[in-house]
């Protein structure tokens, strides 16, 4: 009998074994690992080369950590220079010329009021920390421990913040209607809807027959990011101001995703006009490196030493990387920039609605911006709105990852689909995501089961 030779099977590719090990090995809370699954080993400005040898063009940049971008040459420059002196990498909360270039580059950043009779709090390395410790200040400066906080928000994981966000199990907050102009809760939209907001926060915060004692603060997003990219109007957050300030309860404004540029002001209270008395900043601010602080007004400064304390505040090299990131976008006016690319971006994807039944609404402001995806065969309400189409959505984020882009889901039920690209972002880059995502809400349409077509086949990854 002849004697045939075995081929060996070849071996999978390393990227899909090193997925197969995370799948293995890390928790279940993982996330956008499940949507995402791909291997980045290289990357520059938008772009991400995974293990498998593609490229994509990232629109995530870390859920609006990255401001410049990947590796951004200043901010690689700015880490090497602190590895380079030999200067310590963790100090606690001890005073270093790496921590007073931070904190000075930062408050010449800052709304005035708040730069002149403002005082910092590095916190642990999260925003979700640096909103306990907001919670804790305006706690032992008012004496009081009810906070407010509105629907649709998301201020972090940990306790009380989760406790603020929408999607809690046990709220310990007094919950309050965000103007949300698409779904407006009360039915009318618009800014009678947002007016109705305010009122009923008045009537909340007022009624002695209520059973809601007055807050030691409240806590807003001036644009809910993972509520799905909702901005509220200036007028509502100017009626929020004066409203909190006419009551003595101390306004805290979340701007962990919408700082540094990204909603096309420095900050995103700017646009209002508003002064918060509490500036909770995260992300961008460390340079794509692990950094939360709070900024807020000097008379609030009335907690014990150590009253929130944490080993990792003193990050050498995200205060380095967030200094070189805050110049270089002051410098180059990229939030200018931000806004004007962002209206462009807007009205293109505003077009591409207008071609499609399935996008409900589009909204965002600067370079954070979303498209609500709808069922359009479901009936609308008095307002024009249809129900939320998760299903959808899920299947255009995996079309733009099958294109070579990368975009995140948002939303009350993880139907918007988000953009947040660095602030580098060019003219010809925005063009090249919009034709991707174009492409792929065409494609999801034609994939999704049911009346609305078949599913096609398409090829992950095209070269970016």
């Amino acid at each position: 009998m002849a004697l045939t030779e075995t081929v060996p099977a070849a071996a999978p590719p390393a990227h899909e074994g090193i997925l197969r090990r995370q799948a293995l090995r890390e928790s279940a809370a993982r996330t956008y690992a499940r949507s995402l699954p791909i291997v980045p080993v290289r990357a520059r400005g938008l772009t991400i080369e995974g293990a498998d040898g593609r490229r994509y063009l990232d629109c995530l940049s870390g859920a609006g950590t990255l401001a410049l971008g990947h590796n951004h040459p200043v901010v690689l420059e700015a880490i090497r220079t602190v590895l380079d002196s030999g200067a310590p990498l963790h100090i606690l909360d001890l005073a270093t010329p790496v921590k007073d270039a931070f904190t000075t580059e930062l408050f010449a950043t800052l709304p005035g009021e708040l730069a002149e009779r403002g005082r910092i709090q590095f916190c642990g390395p999260a925003g979700t920390d640096a909103v306990e410790a907001a919670f804790t200040l305006v706690r032992t400066a008012t004496g009081r421990e009810g906070l407010a906080a509105f629907s649709g928000a998301y201020h972090g994981m940990t306790a009380d913040a989760l406790t603020a966000s929408g999607g809690a199990r046990h709220p310990g907050a007094t919950r309050l209607p965000y103007p949300y102009a698409y779904r407006c809760p009360f039915g009318v939209g618009g800014e009678h809807g947002a007016e109705l907001s305010a009122r009923w926060t008045e009537n909340v915060l007022d009624d002695p027959k209520g059973g809601v004692p007055r807050p030691a603060g409240m806590i807003l997003e001036t644009v809910q990011g993972e509520g799905g990219v909702i901005p509220a109007p200036d007028g509502w957050l100017r009626r929020m101001r004066e409203i909190t300030a006419a009551r003595s309860v101390p306004l805290i404004v979340d701007e962990v995703q919408t700082g540094v540029g990204r909603t096309g002001t420095f900050w995103a209270v700017e646009q209002s006009g508003i002064v918060p008395d509490v500036l909770v900043l995260s992300k961008a601010i460390g340079g794509s490196l692990p950094l939360a602080v709070i900024v807020y007004r000097e008379e609030l400064d009335a907690w014990r030493p150590g009253a929130h304390a944490g080993t990792f505040r003193g990050n050498q090299l995200a205060m380095a990387a967030g200094t070189a990131t805050l110049a270089y976008v002051r410098r180059n006016g990229l939030a200018a920039r931000a806004a004007e690319l962002g209206a462009t971006m807007l009205a293109r994807l505003r077009g591409l609605a207008a071609a499609h039944d399935c996008i409900g609404d589009v909204r965002g402001r600067g370079l954070m911006l979303g498209l609500e995806l709808v069922d359009r065969d479901a009936d609308a309400d008095a307002l024009g709105a249809r129900p939320a189409d998760p299903v959808l959505a899920a299947a255009v984020q995996r079309a733009c990852l099958d294109r070579g882009l990368i975009v995140e889901l948002g939303g009350r039920h993880s139907a918007v689909v988000r953009l947040l690209p660095p602030l580098t972002l060019t003219d010809e880059q925005a063009d090249a995501v919009l034709d991707r995502l174009a492409d792929a809400v065409a494609a999801a349409v034609r994939a999704t089961p049911g009346p609305l077509g078949s599913s096609p086949t398409t090829q992950r990854g095209t070269p970016a």
